[in-house]
């Protein structure tokens, strides 16, 4: 069995997942806490990919990055960078179609601190920066895990959004696209083995998922 396809899901997992770990914090706290009115908009195109087909986002990601495209051209022309059939492309992709898994259950988490402890913040003076790293992340960790846990999860079961922009390059091969490729061959044997192992990982996901839901719960209720 070829380990390859696991290798490029948990490097573009792992990517993804950090990647929008660095840019959700900041980005759910403004739109937790912001009074700009243009922010229920921003958040309904950040949330889109929720209900979106992932064939939908790919087809219109190759038509404005493609290499056809202005912007993609540019890209390519400017950085050396090709955004279609290559690993950038799909941990771009990636990144746009799981970023409302990443930020959902942070926004919540924000949403979620008491009204008297921000406004206790205010009183004693403390900085954006302070009350955020000192104050509501360590509220809030519980949430951050569960966008963790969420988006790398989804990550590694993305398939539509990734056959469409990587194509089935061996840098893009990703084991739910190599488990198409080889039922399609009637590899069975080969399916079923690629299969067990997301079986397994997705179910330890979940399994500890569930432990944090369950915890969350019983520290509302004390």
């Amino acid at each position: 069995m070829d380990f390859t396809p696991f290798y490029v899901t948990f490097k573009l997992a792992c990517l993804t997942t950090s990647i929008l770990f660095i840019i959700g914090i900041p980005t759910a706290y403004f739109l937790a806490f912001s009074r700009w009115k243009g922010k229920v908009f921003l958040e309904s195109i950040i949330l889109l990919p929720i209900v979106l087909p992932p064939t939908v986002l790919g087809f219109y990601f190759l038509i404005f990055l493609g290499p056809n495209s202005t912007i993609g051209h540019f890209i390519e022309s400017t950085f050396g960078i090709t955004l279609a059939f290559s690993f950038p492309g799909i941990l771009l992709g990636s990144i746009i179609f799981c970023t409302p898994f990443m930020l959902t259950p942070i926004i919540n988490g924000f949403r979620g601190i008491p009204k008297n402890l921000i406004e206790s913040t205010k009183l004693l003076n403390k900085s954006r920066i302070n009350a955020l790293w000192f104050v509501y992340l360590p509220i809030i960790r519980k949430a951050i895990l569960n966008g963790v846990l969420l988006t790398f999860a989804h990550t590694i079961g993305e398939f539509g959004l990734v056959l469409m922009i990587g194509g089935k390059m061996k840098e893009t091969n990703v084991a739910s696209v190599a488990i198409y490729d080889e039922m399609n061959a009637m590899n069975y044997e080969t399916v079923h083995s690629y299969a067990i192992i997301l079986l397994i990982v997705s179910f330890i996901l979940i399994f500890f998922l569930n432990l944090l839901t369950r915890k969350s719960n019983r520290s509302n209720l004390a």
